[in-house]
């Protein structure tokens, strides 16, 4: 519960500043459920979906089925950077998506994947222009 309180508001933090800086350049603001990701909106969420290791895995995937998880997830217009299974642990997944669509992505997981998983979020940006650019000037 607590962790699921500091990734609210770490959102509602990355949200409001992605907000700040769009308005501030005298850019429109996203628009809820905006469909495409730009750098003024865009903001990376890793999802940890850690499997129910009490049930056998086709207990799983018959639940995830029966909860309409494949097909609902990613929903559409949600860019998926990566997908990986990591032994012990489950899944680990990766999106890019307009900041505005944050609930819509957790209600998605909300109703489709619990029971079968325990969900943990971690929204990010991207960093990497920025932190390679640091590297070069320190060069």
């Amino acid at each position: 519960m607590r962790r699921t309180l500091v990734c609210i508001t770490i959102v509602a933090a990355i949200v409001g500043c992605l907000s700040r800086t769009v308005w501030a350049q005298g850019v429109s603001a996203p628009q809820a459920g905006s469909a495409t990701a730009t750098l003024e909106n865009a903001v990376l969420l890793t999802i940890f979906l850690r499997h129910d290791q009490s049930r056998p895995l086709s207990e799983l995937n018959a639940q995830l089925a029966r909860q309409g998880f494949y097909k609902q997830f990613p929903p559409p217009g949600v860019e998926v950077v990566s997908w990986n299974v990591v032994m012990g642990i489950g899944q680990i997944v990766t999106l890019r998506f307009p900041a505005g669509r944050i609930r819509e992505v957790n209600r998605v997981l909300e109703d489709t994947a619990w029971g079968a998983y325990r969900t943990e979020f971690y929204p990010t940006y991207d960093y990497k222009s920025a932190g390679m650019s640091e590297h070069e000037r320190a060069q």
